[in-house]
């Protein structure tokens, strides 16, 4: 918002200047003035194209410009010894300028991403952490609250980065009339606030918004592109999404399946049993990870602890699952 008023004053100041001066012999204020806020105008535009641009192709831009506008210099020596009048010169001599210019531009633009910032010295290794290790938090993940305990223990590296449309989200669910959404919208904030105050997180809201957008995760995708990051979810459909748009994604869900303990058919193990299971004289249990284990001839043995052995492991979309037996040494009524 202060960025809007900023140029809108800057476009206001602009046109009163011309009105009063009238720039190039222009005889009406007015005339003046209107071609004043036109010149402000487009150089807010100019101004919001360049923001938009990495810094890749910003260093590409500036030096392909630099070297037009070195070939025009040269090419105006060979044009002012021609044999042509002054008048004429100066025009071919201007559009040789504007020429080479704006072809330096555009090429040396297209051509930035060839370059590599890091190799021009210190002044650039700051801007490398932060966009290309950035990491950026979708609405469900910052929920979920898991993120805060991967960031704190070491495993997410660089700067995580927050919307502010993202924000905004995570506030409707916080402020919703249903007592579960507004739970769960609490929760993220909470999360987000113990992010913040942590000493080995690197936290950074980021106004960037993309208007033209209306979708959340869409939005979150252009983001991911402008600061060539990667975006943090446990959201099925947003990890599906962001592969059709080319976007690295660190799917925490696959972090939590990955990291679950192997087992192997034959191996023992204890486990609590606590409730029955949906066959017949099946008995429920669970490891501390949340691995279901189902326990065939357990039925009787809810809320205590046996050894088992482990028959098959099955794994499924949501996750892995355990099958066994109750082992015949290990009956003991130990308490749960």
């Amino acid at each position: 918002m202060d960025l809007a008023l900023l140029r809108i004053l800057f476009v206001l100041v602009f046109g009163i200047v011309c009105y009063f001066l009238r720039p190039f012999g222009i005889a009406n204020s007015w005339v003046a003035a209107a071609c004043g806020v036109v010149t402000a105008t487009a150089v807010i535009v100019f101004e919001a194209r360049v923001r938009a641009l990495t810094l890749r192709r910003l260093i590409g831009a500036v030096a392909g410009s630099l070297l037009g506008i070195l070939g025009a210099a040269m090419f105006c020596l060979v044009l002012r010894a021609a044999p042509l009048s002054s008048h004429d010169s100066a025009a071919l001599q201007i559009f040789v300028l504007l020429l080479m210019t704006y072809v330096g531009l555009l090429v040396g633009a297209s051509k930035g991403d060839m370059l590599n910032p890091a190799a021009l010295g210190m002044f650039f290794s700051s801007d490398k952490p932060s966009r290309r290790s950035a990491k950026v938090l979708d609405t469900s993940v910052i929920i979920d609250g898991r993120i805060a305990d991967i960031a704190e223990a070491g495993f997410l590296d660089g700067v995580i980065v927050i919307p502010e449309f993202v924000l905004r989200e995570l506030q409707v669910v916080a402020d919703s009339t249903d007592g579960s959404k507004r739970q769960r919208g609490r929760r993220g904030l909470d999360m987000l606030q113990r992010m913040q105050s942590s000493a080995k997180m690197q936290v950074q809201i980021v106004p960037d918004d993309f208007p033209s957008i209306r979708e959340v995760d869409l939005k979150l995708l252009e983001l991911a592109k402008k600061w060539e990051a990667k975006v943090v979810t446990n959201d099925f459909n947003l990890n599906k999404v962001a592969h059709l748009h080319h976007v690295d994604v660190l799917n925490i869900n696959d972090l939590a399946n990955a990291l679950k303990p192997v087992v192997l058919p034959g191996e023992k193990m204890n486990v609590v049993i606590l409730k029955e299971g949906k066959e017949f004289n099946q008995g429920v249990g669970y490891l501390d990870d949340g691995t279901m284990v189902v326990v065939d001839h357990a039925r009787k043995m809810i809320g205590k602890s046996v050894e088992i052995v482990v028959t098959s492991v099955l794994q499924t979309a949501s996750g892995k699952m355990i099958f066994g037996r109750v082992e015949e040494n290990g009956r003991g009524p130990a308490a749960g």
